[in-house]
């Protein structure tokens, strides 16, 4: 008869079709039933955070759920800094877990629910009697609230034996939000008017328009308006047509790009949270900019927004397009009237690419790549000081191409797990992880595991600069010992070949000329490619100068 384990399996490979994690003993009958009875994909990873990351990252990339797993104890608080990412990202993921006998905690156990609610994440506990009905709730608020949850498993009832496994409901989901009401109406038709009235009409969307489908309502939205388009570093890609858009708002943009933002007479936010990064710290707006927000959120998230309204942003830009052609609106000639490609222009650093210490100028390195990176990609970032050159210099077609796991819980060492979440997402695409040493060395274990399930589409890039950077910049500017900001330089190449795939020691630009025929290669004659690139500490990003310029003057 099946277990408690195996309705468990059963109903989560009716709504999951992957399962990343560790075995341990908490979630060893689980396993055996998952592999055995259903058609979903396991795949282990070395370290249970990994787990946590690649099921994010696999969402991120499809924008179907995914689970890990993990077992009780050591297992589950191994993953709560991952747990923590995803509940902070919003991304909705189920944790399967072993978790303490019903009788009560062993000396081993910890308490798992307060840990899981003190990152964020909701946890149920299925029962003899209720385990499929219990998963199938579970699924239902990770997706309904995008958030993670925790689907526990008691220690003595795993094995249980528990009867056929019944067929539970379908998850049910809420519809998108709806403008309603006079109020809502009479917001549209005023935003409207002033998009039609607007000289220099500006868009910026965020990853919140790319989850509710906005792209196509967007473009026409853009295109009604005449307006000039950017993004957030998650929402890039999302419009349409990318002749008017500037990039990324923030300390990502170039400077060309975000003086043109503060041109704008009227902006229109859509999905965005503007969180202290987008807005430049209050900065990415001219004070006489009428900043209008469209969002699912409660209320205006930022006390520049003049105008809100709240309801999904593809609902919300399909009535403003209609509202425009109503009134017979025509578009703003700015877009036409401004060089968007040489407000997107980044500085790129010496011609031969090295930094006055001999080493390597990192803009030089993202600039090369950019043109030798297969086209067809997904960019997976762990966090870091490095985190702005992918978005400055790597453009992706689409928000689920690029994904940062670390940056809303401001952790590093999240990459190399990333791309098992990206690579079982996207399965006919490259991934391409941007990672530093620190995070390296931190997600090491899964090295392998970034390896062995990307195989030939994978690539990595090490920005290897020997030291924690963002702490160097930082703090090393304010006179604090350097010593703990540093690292031994590591030869990531070596230990990339000793887990079998082609390590490069990168030292000049002429070395990334290895980038090049390795995409020539067919995929099945390649292996996993790292870049250790060998890049210098004093070269720092535009981002974190305008943070210590913020901290400056606060």
């Amino acid at each position: 008869m099946p277990t408690v384990s195996a309705h468990v399996a059963r109903t989560l490979a009716r709504h999951i079709d992957h399962v990343f994690g560790v075995m341990g003993n908490g979630n060893a009958w689980f396993l055996d039933d998952l592999t055995r009875s259903t058609t979903a994909r396991f795949t282990a990873v070395r370290h249970e955070a990994g787990g946590v990351v690649a099921a994010d990252a696999h969402f991120r990339a499809s924008g179907r759920i995914a689970a890990a797993t993990a077992t009780y104890g050591a297992g589950f608080t191994n993953a709560l800094t991952a747990l923590a990412e995803a509940a902070a990202a919003r991304v909705p993921l189920v944790l399967l877990a072993g978790d303490e006998p019903t009788s009560g905690p062993r000396p081993w156990d910890v308490d798992q629910i307060a840990l899981a609610a003190a990152v964020g994440a909701r946890t149920y506990t299925v029962g003899r009697a209720d385990a499929a009905a219990t998963c199938v709730i579970a699924i239902e608020h990770s997706l309904t609230y995008r958030v993670p949850v925790v689907l526990a498993i008691p220690y003595d009832v795993a094995a249980l034996e528990a009867g056929p496994v019944p067929d539970a409901p379908e998850p049910a989901l809420p519809r998108p939000m709806a403008p309603a009401g006079p109020f809502d109406a009479a917001a549209i038709r005023d935003l409207a008017r002033h998009l039609a009235d607007a000289e220099r009409p500006l868009l910026l969307a965020g990853r919140g328009a790319w989850l509710a489908g906005a792209g196509e309502a967007l473009g026409e939205l853009a295109d009604a308006t005449g307006a000039l388009t950017t993004t957030t570093a998650l929402g890039r890609g999302i419009f349409p047509d990318g002749h008017y858009d500037l990039g990324v708002a923030g300390g990502f943009g170039a400077e060309g790009a975000m003086a043109l933002v503060r041109e704008a007479d009227v902006a229109v936010v859509l999905g965005a949270s503007l969180n202290q990064f987008t807005m430049r710290f209050g900065e990415l707006f001219a004070p006489g900019t009428r900043v209008v927000q469209v969002d699912i959120a409660p209320a205006a998230t930022h006390r520049h927004v003049g105008g809100f309204i709240r309801g999904d942003a593809a609902l919300v830009a399909r009535a403003l397009v209609d509202e425009l052609h109503a009134i017979g609106a025509a578009p703003s000639g700015w877009r036409k009237s401004v060089d968007v490609a040489a407000a997107r222009t980044y500085e790129t650093g010496p011609a031969d690419g090295m930094a006055p210490d001999g080493r390597l100028d990192p803009r030089a390195v993202a600039h090369r790549l950019a043109g030798l990176l297969p086209a067809d990609r997904v960019v997976v970032s762990d966090g870091g000081h490095f985190i702005g050159w992918a978005n400055m210099f790597w453009p992706v077609a689409s928000p689920d191409r690029m994904m940062m796991v670390g940056t809303a819980y401001q952790s590093i060492g999240l990459g190399f797990p990333s791309i098992a979440g990206a690579a079982a997402a996207r399965p006919d695409a490259a991934v391409v992880l941007t990672t530093g040493d620190g995070g390296g060395l931190m997600a090491l274990a899964d090295l392998e595991t970034a390896v062995r399930t990307a195989r030939g589409r994978g690539i990595a890039v090490v920005w290897n600069d020997a030291a924690y950077g963002a702490e160097l910049h930082v703090y090393g500017r304010q006179g604090i010992t350097e010593e703990p900001m540093l690292i031994p330089e590591t030869d990531f190449a070596a230990i990339a070949t000793a887990i079998g795939a082609e390590g490069v020691v990168v030292r000049s630009l002429a070395d990334l000329d290895r980038v090049a025929a390795w995409t020539a290669e067919p995929v099945t004659d390649r292996r996993f490619l790292l870049l250790d690139c060998r890049v210098s500490a004093s070269v720092v990003a535009p981002y974190q100068e305008e943070i210590l310029r913020v901290n400056r003057t606060r």
